[in-house]
């Protein structure tokens, strides 16, 4: 069935404290998304971010990031009030995330909430039992993170870094209070989420979420089970993963995350990953893989050096991972992140899992690239972007580009007049044969780059993008929605 959804992050709804979150404001992103004519709303990794701020370097594969949860919706629930936040700073710039005043914030306000929680009341028990498989272990590692200035569990002592029985003991019982910090804000993250997600189904909106398919090198899932990736007997990292140099980064690309051990994975019948992507199944309507080439085969650079050039490729689980997903997962609905240097191995992975990949107008154009991304070369089964969180706007691709792929979009877009390029591209991608059209919300808006959420490859500066309060407006529902009856979609 042909349909559409919009990309927007959580993060980027307007929101009086800074952050976007599960509160009135996604409420009514649904609504708009309905008025629009829509079927899906994508947003991005919803997990605790580390390092640079990114989604995509999180402390944990399973919990929930405390910045989503509504300091609002908490006021209605009695346990905050608004002269609790009044001494408080989240941040002046309405479009912009201020990370350093959130984190120093947010926390602070949760403190409060969670002091007057019950945590004997049943629902937040039978959350613990819901989340035994992780919980713990995650509220652990945050509490000793906190204990030890937030700094790497790498630098903590020796005792709970290799998780000797008696200083992990000594830990639980030193850190009760603060784990239970910990496991409370997930109790609030995830009753809310699930308040939006129920909402957003009860009205024909399904969520499309996200997987990243690397954990953080500081991420509980490295401290509690290092078996699970490339380590030496100290747990110290022996590989860690990145992209050799090509023509988007002339020197490559060193991401540090810890490479997966995968003939441990293969010989547990892959039980974490089912586990993980069970868990996003339930979280999410439809999951993106991200990084679904790296399934195939992956790039792996030495730990001990920084030279992305000392890398090589190597085999990954391929058709075995898919099999074993489908065979434990049947009913599971995944898209293929398949971006980047597609071989004919990947290729072939993909045709055979029968999962729809991705098509990125903006990469059509591109002269270095073959033009499998061009309109007249797509299959149904398959998912269509204007651009990704990782592409700046179109309104900007047509100034940033290099003019000669700017001119041969407006050749084959028909474009006489720069003022409807834009509106082109996203009719072009909406018009064409992929059952899916996925457009991010700053192309509707016809902004710059001063919208772009993410530059590849940089830290500092991504990930702070925040749509304004007036923008997702009934005008512009009305005017996607005439797209979705022009379009079929």
């Amino acid at each position: 069935m042909r349909a559409a959804g919009i990309l927007l992050p959580v993060s980027a709804l307007p929101s009086s404290y800074g952050f976007g979150t599960f509160g009135y404001k996604a409420y009514d992103f649904v609504d708009f998304l309905l008025a629009a004519g829509q079927k899906y709303w994508q947003i991005l990794p919803l997990g605790p971010i580390s390092y640079g701020d990114s989604p995509y370097q999180s402390f944990s594969a399973f919990a929930g990031n405390p910045y989503y949860i509504d300091l609002e919706l908490l006021m209605v629930d009695g346990l905050l009030s608004r002269s609790d936040l009044e001494r408080m700073e989240f941040g002046y710039e309405a479009k912009s995330i201020d990370y350093e005043k959130i984190y120093n914030n947010r926390f602070k306000a949760l403190q409060i909430a969670v002091s007057g929680l019950d945590i004997t009341r049943e629902s937040y028990q039978r959350f613990k039992e819901v989340t035994s498989s992780w919980l713990p272990d995650y509220a652990l590692f945050m509490a000793l993170k906190v204990e030890n200035g937030m700094k790497p569990f790498t630098q903590w002592p020796v005792g709970v870094r290799m998780r000797e029985d008696g200083a992990i003991s000594q830990a639980k019982a030193r850190l009760e209070i603060e784990m239970i910090f910990w496991e409370a804000c997930q109790y609030l993250f995830y009753n809310q989420w699930g308040a939006l997600k129920k909402y957003a189904g009860d009205k024909g909106i399904q969520i499309i979420g996200d997987i990243p398919i690397y954990v953080a090198e500081d991420s509980v899932e490295l401290w509690t089970k290092p078996e699970l990736f490339q380590t030496d007997i100290l747990g110290n990292l022996t590989a860690v993963a990145g992209c050799p140099a090509d023509d988007f980064a002339v020197n490559g690309q060193l991401w540090g995350n810890p490479l997966y051990n995968w003939d441990k994975h293969i010989s547990t019948n892959f039980d974490w990953w089912i586990k993980r992507i069970s868990h996003s199944c339930n979280m999410f309507d439809i999951v993106r893989i991200d990084h679904f080439i790296g399934l195939e085969r992956y790039f792996s650079i030495p730990a001990d050096t920084k030279d992305v050039f000392q890398g090589e490729w190597r085999k990954g689980p391929g058709i075995e991972f898919m099999r074993t997903v489908k065979k434990y997962l049947p009913n599971a609905r995944i898209i293929a992140e398949d971006l980047g240097f597609l071989t004919d191995e990947v290729r072939t992975l993909l045709r055979d899992s029968g999962l729809p990949g991705m098509k990125v107008l903006q990469f059509a154009f591109d002269s270095r690239e073959s033009g499998d991304y061009l309109p007249h070369n797509y299959t149904e089964n398959s998912v269509v972007y204007t651009g990704t969180h990782d592409n700046t706007t179109t309104a900007d691709w047509i100034i940033s580009a290099p003019p000669s792929d700017v001119a041969f979009a407006k050749n084959y877009l028909g474009v006489t007049d720069d003022e409807e390029f834009v509106s082109l591209f996203i009719r072009s991608a909406l018009n064409c044969v992929a059952d899916t059209a996925i457009i991010p919300m700053q192309d509707y808006l016809e902004l710059g780059v001063e919208a772009r959420i993410n530059v590849p490859g940089t830290v500092g500066g991504n990930w702070k993008w925040r749509m304004g309060k007036y923008e997702a407006s009934e005008q512009l529902a009305s005017a996607i929605k005439q797209l979705m009856i022009n379009s079929g979609r």
